[in-house]
């Protein structure tokens, strides 16, 4: 076989790297079921008339296709889901009848999205959904509920560096449009949206030609975008422009409330801030909208996204609209990962190297690693019986904190290769410290300006 090419698009990680993305996923996992969320896993494929649903996606579809495909047949028309929300829709209409509702899940599944690759950005990832979805109706209440929980699940990836989840509400934009008198309102949401990409002249120039806008509406509506606080002190701010519109004041009142609610989450490294400039481009949104950018790392865009949605599923006699929130995993730590920012203190979860003094003593120190691992410690026994010094240094190697010994009488001794210290020990009752039980996630101080 020849040597392999790199695959660009399909990060694959070393053992030590795959130990940090394995913590963050049961830090998330772990944050959702505390707050009540149900885990579930959809299949990979759906119906291309699912997938296509959304708008614009045909470009970002992989379509599955046999490779003896002599007859279109069971397997035509099926694609890979490029995200978790479409598969979710579906999933929710084909089991409706089974589900209690409210409905809370979350899901951290791979997808594959048909895009160029680029940093953060790949043909197959990981993400971590949240969403809470009701029957006919959903109160507002799960909104805050929904950015609270995962507030929290990034408060507790402290490796990290910090968030800045930006929130704005599109009722609060479309009330402001309409009561500036924008005709397409929808297209001066999508060209907002280009904010992050564009700069505001360069948006001002495409709302008055392609949506419409006089000179004094495009400059409302950049006023409007330019608002943002960690407080609910951007009301005041927004009133000042003078638009009046009904639907402008419950979208103020919902954002306020919720940033409002989130407050005693916000940390340093944790924040929420009120963003108007923030659309989101799928048309589907229709309350709450969020991204969240990484400190330091800007230029991956939008990690974490979502919003409220109140007619993305509906069987013709039941609709159900929902609110949820999807966590970029890939799109996090691959950069990380690959910069060096983050890394695992050892690359096996082996918390002990059970020694060998020779061949003949392979079973006995197999009894002492069946020993270990009924507690709960993650052990293995020396490949082989080479000289002690030989088999700490393998353990070293690896990251092994602890080697074990036999000793002629029988007793037993364990070093702390890290400190030299080694004391007598029962294989029946030794435990190391908790933060020995397995790899911990080493964060070392950087940015990606100064890589």
């Amino acid at each position: 076989m020849s040597k392999p090419r790199p695959l660009s698009g399909f990060p694959e990680f070393l053992p030590a790297q795959r130990s940090v993305e394995v913590e963050v996923v049961q830090t998330l996992a772990r944050t959702f079921e505390l707050h009540g969320f149900s885990g579930i896993e959809t299949r990979a494929v759906e119906p291309m008339d699912q997938l296509l649903r959304k708008g614009d996606t045909s470009k970002e579809v992989y379509v599955l296709k046999r490779l003896q495909d002599v007859e279109a047949g069971a397997d035509a028309g099926m694609g890979l889901h490029f995200d978790l929300t479409v598969p979710f829709a579906r999933y929710v209409l084909e089991n409706a009848g089974k589900l209690e509702f409210p409905f809370r899940r979350y899901q951290i599944q791979k997808v594959w999205r048909g895009e160029r690759p680029q940093e953060g950005r790949f043909r197959e990832f990981t993400q971590a959904d949240i969403d809470i979805v009701g029957r006919d109706v959903l109160p507002f209440h799960h909104d805050v509920e929904v950015t609270r929980v995962m507030l929290e699940a990034l408060s507790k990836l402290t490796f990290l560096p910090g968030f800045r989840l930006q929130v704005n509400n599109r009722k609060l934009l479309q009330g402001f449009y309409a009561g500036l008198g924008v005709t397409d309102v929808d297209e001066a949401m999508r060209l907002v949206d280009k904010l992050d990409k564009l700069p505001a002249e360069k948006v001002r120039e495409l709302l008055l030609d392609q949506a419409g806008l006089t000179e004094d509406q495009a400059d409302k509506v950049l006023g409007l975008a330019a608002i943002c606080t960690g407080d609910d002190s951007f009301v005041g701010q927004v009133r000042a422009l003078g638009v009046e519109h009904p639907l402008l004041d419950e979208g103020l009142g919902e954002l306020a409330d919720l940033v409002r609610a989130c407050q005693d989450l916000v940390t340093e490294s944790v924040r929420i801030e009120a963003d108007l400039k923030i659309a989101r481009g799928l048309d589907y949104y229709t309350g709450t909208v969020f991204e969240t950018r990484l400190d330091g790392f800007e230029s991956l865009g939008s990690i974490c996204s979502g919003g409220r949605y109140d007619a993305l599923a509906s069987d013709g006699k039941s609709t159900y609209p929902g609110v949820g929130i999807s966590l970029g995993v890939s799109r996090v730590l691959v950069p990380l990962l690959n910069k060096g920012v983050l890394d695992a203190d050892r690359q096996v979860p082996s918390a002990v190297l059970v020694a060998l003094t020779d061949e003949e003593s392979r079973s006995s120190a197999t009894a002492v690693a069946t020993a270990l691992r009924a507690n709960g410690i993650p052990c293995e026994v020396a490949a082989t019986a080479a000289k002690f010094g030989k088999q700490i240094r393998y353990a070293e190697r690896r990251g092994i904190p602890y080697v074990w010994f036999t000793q002629d009488d029988g007793t037993h001794q364990v070093k702390d290769i890290r400190s030299g210290e080694q004391v007598t020990a029962d294989p029946a009752t030794w435990i190391p410290p908790t933060e020995d039980l397995r790899p911990q996630v080493i964060s070392h101080t950087a940015s990606e300006e100064t890589q």
